[in-house]
């Protein structure tokens, strides 16, 4: 999986299609991401201890990786190629060549 938590990504499948936002969490094994404020759902919280408070939550809910497109700076949404250099592997825009 290339996405890592804190990129920039373009939702372009589902009911939230064209959102863009910030990962928060990456789940590889089940191949999913959590991106903030896509896919969320409305949740009955139990009170944990005497000082949080118990109600409905908005929760944000894992959307599959594929369904995402990350982007860059430059030029949108595009697809992750890899480069191999003296200084390791790095993650780059396929579209301009320029570093994630």
């Amino acid at each position: 999986m290339r996405l890592r938590v804190g990129d920039r990504v373009k939702v372009i499948t589902g009911k939230d299609v064209g959102q863009v936002s910030r990962i928060s969490r990456v789940i590889p094994k089940m191949n999913k991401v959590i991106v903030e404020g896509v896919n969320t759902a409305r949740r009955h919280q139990r009170p944990q201890s005497g000082t949080m408070q118990g109600g409905i939550i908005d929760k944000d809910m894992p959307i599959d990786a594929s369904n995402v497109m990350i982007v860059c700076q430059e030029c949108g949404p595009t697809k992750v190629g890899k480069r191999f250099d003296d200084r390791g592997k790095h993650r780059v825009c396929r579209k301009c060549g320029g570093d994630l």
